[in-house]
């Protein structure tokens, strides 16, 4: 039975996330939108890892609720740690702002945004390449390091090279 729910929560995704990008499928509508994150969060309740990454990010990003940011930041942790890129990234960013639940810790954010990195992230590696250049995040400048953070700016992530 878990591989039937397992089955049947991909395929959920999958119709949300059609939803969600193709405005044609559907018209947009209150009860469209309302179906969409209703099955975001049916998918991510479920644990699946794409589904806890948009849900939480979503919910973190969009949500007035103290509780709903709450949720939305404890999906993407979730998401991050089963290896979703885009959600490295966000977690190292909730570590360098902090919030309620994960309060600003400067050297988790560099574990964080050193992974996003590793896995293709330009974005994290960018972010590395500035602060190792002016100190920040706890580092100390360092050129050397800086640089090499630069040099994975848009390069793809190499599982081989790993």
């Amino acid at each position: 039975m878990p591989q039937a729910s397992s089955l049947f929560t991909r395929l959920e995704f999958r119709l949300a996330e059609r939803l969600f990008q193709n405005r044609w499928l559907l018209p947009r509508s209150p009860r469209t939108q309302r179906l969409t994150l209703n099955l975001f969060k049916r998918c991510a309740e479920a644990g699946h890892p794409d589904a806890l990454s948009v849900y939480g990010n979503m919910l973190l990003q969009r949500s007035l609720s103290p509780h709903d940011k709450a949720r939305g930041a404890r999906y993407v942790m979730e998401a991050a740690h089963a290896g979703d890129v885009k959600s490295q990234y966000q977690a190292a960013k909730i570590y360098e702002t902090g919030c309620a639940q994960y309060p600003n810790r400067d050297d988790y954010a560099v574990t964080w945004y050193a992974r996003a990195a590793q896995s293709g992230h330009s974005l994290a590696a960018e972010r590395l390449a500035h602060a190792y250049r002016v100190g920040e995040l706890g580092l100390a400048v360092d050129a050397d390091q800086a640089a090499y953070w630069q040099s994975r700016v848009g390069e793809p992530s190499d599982p081989v090279a790993a």
